[in-house]
């Protein structure tokens, strides 16, 4: 039950599935394979499909690796959100057009686990949100040499800590791409 009065709806929010951010993630293929079933899961269900593209100094907007791999495609009707910071609110119209369709839940689908997915879940939570993490629809690259646990360990950590996430009046929770439902 999120704590946004009169957004029942759910969206399903796809954060940085971009060419750059994904060619050395961890299961890449398995993970995007997993958001293009819930991609057609959500638009089977009429559920609106939410997708966030990052551009930064080393993700420069235009660039082949800044664009979303090919195995994914975005319809023209569904919202594009370009952001710049982890949290994919801040700064962006990611709020506005969740309002605007009256969605308080979403199901978290993308790239980069320890980065711009902990940030966007745990900004939704802090929003007012309803937050599902897809556990096998994220994913990260290792960053183990900069003193990170290996990407495996990152993505089962995430997804440990967020099925217990809890504040007042909001759940957070993990499911896997075969559960998930986009019934209200």
């Amino acid at each position: 039950m999120t704590t946004l009065p009169d957004r029942p709806n759910i969206a399903l929010v796809v954060i940085d599935v971009q060419k750059g951010v994904v060619v050395d993630a961890y299961r890449r293929d398995a993970v995007i394979a997993n958001v293009g079933t819930l991609v057609d899961k959500a638009r089977e269900a009429g559920v609106p499909v939410v997708w966030v593209q990052h551009s930064s100094e080393q993700l420069v907007a235009g660039t082949e690796e800044w664009e979303y791999v090919a195995e994914l495609k975005r319809l023209p009707s569904e919202p594009l959100i370009a952001k710049t910071f982890g949290d994919s609110f801040e700064d962006t119209d990611l709020e506005r057009v969740l309002a605007e369709a009256g969605i308080g839940r979403l199901v978290v689908v993308g790239a980069q686990t320890d980065a711009c997915i902990r940030s966007t879940i745990h900004g939704a939570l802090v929003r007012g949100y309803d937050v599902t993490l897809v556990g096998d629809a994220h994913t990260t690259e290792d960053q183990s040499a900069w003193g990170a646990p290996p990407p495996d360990k990152v993505i089962a950590h995430t997804n440990l800590y967020w099925r217990y996430q809890r504040a007042p009046g909001r759940t957070a929770g993990v499911a896997d791409t075969k559960d998930v439902t986009f019934g209200n």
